[in-house]
């Protein structure tokens, strides 16, 4: 029924009576299933990286989470004959110190991990981070982890992880669940010339992860996610060239292969399939219907088999054990070669269902308020049609016999003389069009209500009230992005996380590097891309500037912040940051050539009004000190005292 809704297409047992004329159906499923497809994968790729990162654990086993040494004992231990570096720390122990070693490690390495060649004469090396300027800090378990992170997104970019990740969150949103499967190791082959021109490709195993469709994938009916599925049945579709391209992968029986071939195409159809088709196929499928099986299996039928088991697990009545199946014919049998064992699939719900392996999706929610939208548009289709054309009743007794009775503009008709009374009456029936399509109004609203997703989410016209401001509807779209954050919560516990360990894992079991090998933990960072840049980028700025304050700088970490802004502003962090050491040598550069830098004497203040001269005389005499006060020497209104001459009065009595 989503797949019909979707489409809009009624099912062949939808009837319809005869008084029925319209068939119309208004497809609002697909307007939101397209809308909720597309929030989904712009809060997954909206930062432009894949919402997947690999951080040390708290508490990192195995690998230092930060040391440090100061850059002061660089210069002494220069100025010793032969440069040797001796170690401050005892090389003694004793059990239950802590400081146990794994087989085959050493204490230097231990310690610094990926670090250890770079780190090997570094003086004084202490534990922890520098708490002075001078001291330089690394951190083993963050560089490895960065440097697992990095191949991971690497390997993903190359499998297509991008595409097939929003196929999956289609179906999440139309069916109410998404595969995934992977990562599982394929060889591929790398475009390659040598010096001479001489084309000669590169062949690797590298991890390669697919979409499953939903139609194709049968997991344990009785597990309700896929910890507690005991095995997964994937559906395949092939032709004779995909079949004998799996002679070419690793454990296929190539003779096997080549007689189901010649037993010819024997595929079944299932029921389905023509209700999803655009055309009902009638003649014969030429295609194979390949069964691959991931779950458990007893040893004692793998033995029947003359399977190769493993010595750890011939002890175990049961494996884990992937199987293809092809007519009937087994064409691989092999032991489950993922470390730790893992079936390698992901199911994410779009909807959680606590009771079931599958989810709800959109469509599914608005299936009820869809069919209401269908009838009310019908009726008020069909009575817009019979209301906007007048039905016209004829007494042809009052009519000249053998008259065309078509209307038309300017039509005459010829009565018989002397019949009294109308021959032509005219009928209107009432337009009731306008209370259906308030129904359909309000079907439409309810159908926000029951999927958690407004319809001006997805572009509807003609809001009033709140939302005909800028910061009104920025309200309206935080409120409808919570059925969203419970969607992207799903994608990264139930897939996302559960891909990252997988190819931590593949990376660990086929392509080992100790450079990356540290205590990690896999973080999917759905959720976090929900908060837009620009209210991050704003957050961290104010959070910045309140730790620019001398009393709390130090105990703001910077580097993290100043980075932290980098991937705000969609910039990689590794290549226009600089790290601790980094940026005390960077700043002692920019000291040195400060110090290098003539001293320029200062300028004299241009003549005129100077605001640091709060005399107002522009640096003069005129017009300065105080003004005298009565009684004091200068002041015009003593007694006695006499005018300046050229003004003298009278002296004496007036007469």
């Amino acid at each position: 029924r989503a797949w019909r809704n979707y489409r809009g297409i009624y099912h062949a047992n939808v009837k319809f009576t005869d008084a029925e004329k319209s068939r119309v159906f208004i497809k609002v499923t697909k307007t939101k299933v397209l809308a909720a497809y597309n929030q989904i994968v712009d809060v997954l790729f909206g930062n432009q990286r894949f919402p997947l990162s690999i951080d040390p654990t708290t508490l990192p086993d195995g690998v230092e989470e930060a040391v440090h040494f100061d850059l002061k004992d660089v210069d002494n231990v220069r100025e010793e004959a032969g440069g040797s570096v001796e170690k401050t720390e005892s090389p003694y122990g004793f059990a239950g110190d802590g400081k146990d070693l794994e087989p085959g490690a050493t204490t230097q390495s231990l310690r610094l991990g990926s670090l250890e060649e770079q780190l090997s004469e570094a003086p004084n090396l202490k534990k922890g981070a520098g708490q002075t300027a001078s001291s330089a800090t690394f951190y083993p378990a963050m560089l490895a982890a960065k440097k697992m992170q990095k191949k991971v997104h690497d390997q993903l970019e190359e499998s297509n992880a991008a595409q097939h990740l929003r196929s999956t969150a289609f179906e999440m949103a139309l069916l109410g669940t998404g595969v995934l499967k992977g990562p599982f190791a394929v060889n591929k082959e790398y475009s390659n010339w040598d010096d001479e021109g001489v084309y000669s490709p590169t062949v690797k195993t590298v991890p390669q992860i697919g979409h499953v469709s939903v139609w194709n994938f049968y997991p344990d009916p009785d597990a309700n996610n896929m910890e507690e599925a005991q095995y997964v049945i994937e559906r395949h579709k092939y032709n004779r060239s995909q079949l004998r391209d799996l002679k070419k992968r690793p454990f296929f029986r190539a003779n096997v292969i080549d007689t189901c071939i010649q037993m010819g195409e024997a595929y079944v159809k299932e029921w389905w399939e023509d209700d999803i088709s655009d055309e009902e196929q009638h003649h014969n499928i030429e295609r194979f219907e390949v069964l691959e099986y991931w779950g458990i299996i007893d040893t004692e039928l793998l033995e029947n088999e003359d399977v190769n088991i493993p010595s750890e697990y011939k002890d175990l009545d049961q494996v884990q054990a992937n199987v293809w199946i092809v007519n009937n014919q087994v064409i691989r049998l092999v032991v489950n070669p993922f470390k730790p064992v893992r079936i390698p699939y992901m199911a994410a719900p779009y909807e959680l269902n606590p009771y079931s392996f599958f989810g709800v999706g959109l469509a599914e929610n608005m299936d009820d308020t869809q069919t209401l939208m269908n009838g009310f548009m019908r009726m008020a289709v069909d009575n817009a049609v019979l209301s906007g054309n007048l039905i016209l009743e004829v007494d042809e007794t009052n009519l000249t016999p053998g008259q065309d009775l078509n209307v038309y503009p300017g039509k005459v008709f010829r009565r018989q003389g002397g019949a009294p009374g109308q021959a032509i009456f005219g009928t209107k029936f009432p337009n009731v069009s306008g209370e259906n399509l308030q129904l359909f109004d309000k079907s439409r609203q309810l159908a926000d209500e029951s999927t958690g997703f407004p319809s001006f989410a997805h572009g509807q016209t003609g809001i009033t009230g709140v939302g005909r401001t800028a910061s009104g509807i920025s309200m309206l779209m935080g409120a409808a992005s919570g059925a969203i954050k419970a969607v992207i919560k799903n994608v990264d516990d139930y897939m996302l996380k559960p891909l990252g360990e997988g190819l931590f894992q593949f990376n660990m079991q086929f392509d080992f590097d100790k450079e990356i090998k540290g205590d990690l933990e896999v973080k999917a960072r759905g959720t976090e891309s929900l908060m837009a840049n620009e209210v991050r980028s704003q957050r961290l700025m104010q959070f910045l500037g309140i730790a620019s304050n001398p009393s709390l700088a130090p105990f703001a970490k910077f580097d993290y912040i100043i980075m932290e802004l980098a991937r705000t502003l969609d910039l990689d962090p590794e290549k226009i940051t600089n790290n601790m050491s980094q940026a005390i040598l960077q700043a002692k550069l920019l000291k040195d050539f400060q110090a290098t830098q003539p001293q320029q004497a200062p300028q004299a203040p241009p003549a005129g009004a100077n605001p640091n001269d709060p005399t107002g005389a522009g640096g003069g005499t005129i017009g300065t000190g105080v003004a005298p006060t009565p009684q004091e020497e200068g002041f015009s209104g003593n007694a006695g005292t006499q005018p300046a001459a050229g003004g003298e009065a009278p002296v004496g009595p007036l007469q």
